[in-house]
């Protein structure tokens, strides 16, 4: 997972997914970094995104952290996000389907909330981030709704943030927290700490990132968990 790590983020770096510099976040915090996988916008780079979560899923798998049978996209990033990634792991010889939900239940045709298989078995929830995680939340609550069972969730970047106003943030990181509630594991390809060691490690790919390094520093001392 290390070497996928570091493979993931010089990816995520030469795409211009992952960017530098002076960022308000939906929390309203300023970070000196900021992943947008919206910008995994052309079929080569979704495609080899695809590929780093399928790898982080089987070795999550193979080392007994999870099991699934099936991929759940939340709407809207995590539709495109479970359907790739369930073509690699195609690839990987390891064919499993997937379902996404809708925002607003459809009410002709097929009707309902959920496109494609039906939930059942163990579901592995795949997105972008884990921000607050009430996007999660929501996918956990309507996956046991239909009967399913949430067995963990998949996911590009761990931030390592603690949640909450500067006054108040709370003790434990937003995925610690996801995982203390709903008792389901977060598996995510890269975290910050592989961030700053990547920047360290003379990589000409990581040459534009260096200049924050300090104040990526400064922001993990003030917000990480």
């Amino acid at each position: 997972m290390e070497n996928l790590s570091r493979q993931f983020i010089e990816f995520a770096l030469q795409a211009g997914v992952l960017n530098f510099g002076d960022f308000k976040m939906k929390s309203g915090r300023r970070s000196p970094y900021f992943f947008n996988a919206g910008q995994f916008s052309r079929g080569s780079t979704l495609a080899r995104l695809s590929r780093f979560y399928a790898q982080a899923a089987l070795a999550a798998r193979a080392a007994g952290r999870v099991d699934f049978d099936m991929l759940f996209g939340p709407a809207y990033k995590g539709i495109t996000l479970a359907a790739g990634t369930a073509m690699a792991l195609a690839d990987f010889g390891f064919d499993v389907p997937f379902a996404f939900n809708r925002k607003e239940a459809k009410d002709h045709g097929e009707g309902g909330l959920i496109v494609g298989e039906p939930l059942a078995g163990r579901v592995l929830i795949v997105d972008d981030v884990i921000t607050d995680g009430a996007a999660k939340r929501e996918s956990v609550e309507l996956i046991r709704a239909h009967g399913a069972t949430p067995c963990g969730v998949l996911i590009a970047l761990d931030r390592g943030e603690r949640t909450g106003a500067d006054e108040a943030l709370s003790s434990l990181s937003a995925v610690a927290a996801f995982e203390r509630a709903f008792g389901v594991p977060v598996i995510s390809v890269a975290r910050l700490d592989d961030l700053l060691q990547f920047i360290d490690s003379g990589s000409p790919a990581a040459a534009a990132a260096r200049p924050y390094r300090q104040t990526m520093l400064d922001y993990r001392s003030r917000y990480g968990a």
